[in-house]
């Protein structure tokens, strides 16, 4: 009992013990970032997004992120997308940015991925950047970026 109570006390009083709790947050928040794939796409024609994704704040003033692309079909507007993806990600500790949108084209038995377009709500995303992120999935396949289309 005497035992129980010394390390209650240690830990209440210990200035170490929040920043060890403050780190070990932080690091389960750095691997719910790392966990996120960094595509979800369809195969056909659909509408795409470009998001980043922040993690929590370091100790140093950093901010762990990285950018995802997600397009799919079902969804009718960029925000779909958006508002479906940001929920998601927000109820792992994760916040978001729209980058912004546009269109992919997605023939798979082509090996053909076409980025191209733009979003009316979030502006047109950098195809260049969405097209680098591609490629860490689809490395097999011909991606092409255009700025026409809508």
């Amino acid at each position: 009992m005497l035992l129980q109570s010394t390390i209650r006390h240690i830990f209440r009083n210990s200035r170490l013990f929040p920043a060890v709790a403050r780190h070990n947050l932080s690091s389960m928040v750095d691997a719910k970032l790392e966990a996120v794939p960094l595509v979800e796409i369809d195969e056909g024609i659909f509408k795409y997004i470009l998001i980043k994704v922040y993690g929590k704040e370091k100790a140093d003033g950093s901010e762990p992120s990285k950018n995802i692309v997600r397009g799919f079909a079902r969804a009718e507007w960029h925000n779909d997308i958006y508002e479906e993806v940001s929920s998601s990600l927000a109820g792992l500790g994760l916040e978001t940015e729209c980058l912004g949108g546009g269109r992919i084209e997605h023939r798979p038995e082509q090996k053909l991925i076409k980025v191209y377009g733009y979003s009316q709500g979030y502006g047109k995303a950098d195809h260049q950047e969405a097209r680098r992120i591609l490629l860490t999935k689809y490395a097999d396949c011909q991606i092409e970026t255009s700025d026409e289309g809508y």
